[in-house]
């Protein structure tokens, strides 16, 4: 059973939360708008507002105010860049796919964050990191929808990353994740 606690708590079990890039709402919708040729199929697609890219994968936290604690002093070491979208497909798996996603292009800033942020949040990588944005999931019948519908295009877009939010995934049965700090990244000279 959850017990509340003080104000620089949560519930005892904790609430789902993880580290990412927020998209703005231009390039969020832009983004969007590619997952349309597929709505037909009964896919899943993650509405403009919640498009991010996820640096440090969910987990529980029992304290929102430590994990801010910690975010913003890794963010602030780290300089503000520029996030570079460059295909849009299906993955992880071409031969299974399961999502429809945008690969964005792994510089150095993103990936050196990237790494930085894991081992504060006590967090490991299992896999190497793939920064990509999910646009849909496909659910059972990823396989069908992408014979039927192709979707493989380069993308020129480009969003200046300033900041990194811990974000916290809705509640079972609810929609929208919710931006809880939106830490500056340092400054450039």
């Amino acid at each position: 059973m959850a017990i509340a606690q003080d104000g620089n708590h949560t519930a005892a079990r904790g609430v789902r939360v993880f580290v990412a890039l927020k998209m703005a709402p231009d390039i969020a919708q832009t983004l969007a708008e590619l997952a349309a040729p597929l709505r037909k199929f009964g896919i899943r697609p993650i509405a403009p507002e919640d498009i991010h890219l996820t640096l440090v994968p969910p987990w529980n936290e029992t304290s929102t105010a430590d994990a801010i604690a910690k975010l913003q002093p890794v963010a602030a070491q780290y300089g503000g860049f520029t996030l570079s979208f460059r295909h849009v497909g299906y993955g992880p798996d071409a031969k299974r796919p399961r999502l429809l996603w945008v690969d964005c292009a792994a510089g150095s800033e993103l990936t050196e964050l990237h790494d930085a942020l894991l081992p504060t949040f006590g967090q490991k990588e299992e896999r190497a990191f793939l920064p990509h944005v999910t646009l849909a999931r496909l659910r059972a019948s990823g396989v069908r929808i992408a014979r039927k519908c192709a979707i493989d295009q380069d993308l020129a877009l480009t969003q200046a990353i300033v900041s990194v939010e811990l974000m916290q995934s809705p509640p079972p049965g609810e929609h929208g994740y919710r931006v809880l700090v939106s830490a500056p990244l340092k400054p450039p000279a």
